[in-house]
Formats: structure tokens, C-alpha cells, sequence
């Protein structure tokens, strides 16, 4: 009977440790660092189109790192930006991938009605391996199109240091 309660013991003690061991978890985050060479590599390559925009850089739980907006940039810009980087990071997807969804299937419709979400092309979720750690998003260029082509470039630009990270 004791070997049998010893047992047990041993037993319940390891299952709890095991239950501890995945009470926490360990990610990988964007760091504000990070974050600003990638919001300053933004707007150097909308710059470079003549486009004045605003960038917003946000990390894995959806808190904006760094937001920054051009000279000219219209003051609209700024929210869209960050609503842009939230909605694609929420996601997980491109915004514009989400835009066209939203638009072709009925049931993904009611993706407009999320508070803080915004379906215009232009956020981009940023990735280290299959990660996402965070997204960025861009608001002010003629079109979302060429605010996601900003940062999908700024992006390409700094592959190496997100996989590395």
C-alpha cells in the first residue's frame, strides 16, 4: 500500500511539474530598435517615390512601438497606419489580402465592424521564421497598393535582421 501511495505521489508531483513547465511561454517580440530602423527604412523608400507618408511599427501584442509621420503627410495618416499594422498583425495576413476577402466572401464581411481594424492594402505582418512578432503599417502613398509595395520593400530590405532576431 505505501509503494502504491509513493507511487501516486511521485506520480501527481510530475504531472504538476510538467503542468507548470507550460504555464509559461517564451516568444519572440519585436524590439524597439528593430522597429525603428524598420519604420526610418519605410519612409526612405517612400521618400524615394515622392510619397509622404506615416508609418506605424507595432509588436506582437498590437502596441505601437513607433509611429512616424512625414512632412506633408496628411493628418489621416497616422491612424491609418496604425490601423493598417494592428489588422494585419491581428490576422496574421497582408491587408490587402484581407481587404479582398472581405469584399469576395459574405462571411468574412463582418471583419469591417472590428473595432480598430481598417481593410485598405498597406499592413504587413512581420515575421521571424513563422513567426509573427509584430507588423507594420503605411498610410498616405496614391493607393494602398503602393503603401503596401513601401513596406513590403522596407521589409525585403531588412529579411536578414528579422531572421535573425
Amino acid at each position: 500500500m505505501k509503494s502504491l501511495l509513493l507511487g501516486a505521489l511521485l506520480m501527481s508531483g510530475m504531472v504538476s511539474a510538467a503542468s507548470a513547465a507550460t504555464g509559461v511561454l517564451s516568444q519572440k517580440n519585436l524590439s524597439l530598435d528593430l522597429a525603428d530602423k524598420l519604420a526610418q527604412q519605410v519612409l526612405k523608400v517612400c521618400a524615394k517615390d515622392n510619397y509622404s507618408v506615416a508609418v506605424t511599427v507595432v509588436d506582437r501584442a498590437g502596441t505601437p512601438l513607433v509611429i512616424k509621420r512625414m512632412d506633408n503627410a496628411g493628418p489621416h495618416t497616422l491612424e491609418a497606419s496604425r490601423m493598417k499594422a494592428f489588422t494585419a498583425l491581428s490576422t496574421k495576413n497582408a491587408t490587402d489580402n484581407v481587404m479582398k476577402s472581405a469584399q469576395s466572401n459574405a462571411g468574412a464581411a463582418n471583419l469591417r465592424d472590428i473595432p480598430g481594424f481598417l481593410l485598405l492594402a498597406g499592413g504587413v505582418p512581420i515575421k521571424s521564421g513563422e513567426q509573427v512578432i509584430g507588423a507594420v503599417g503605411v498610410g498616405g502613398a496614391p493607393g494602398g497598393h503602393l503603401d503596401q509595395a513601401c513596406a513590403l520593400d522596407a521589409l525585403k530590405s531588412m529579411q536578414k535582421e528579422f531572421t535573425a532576431a
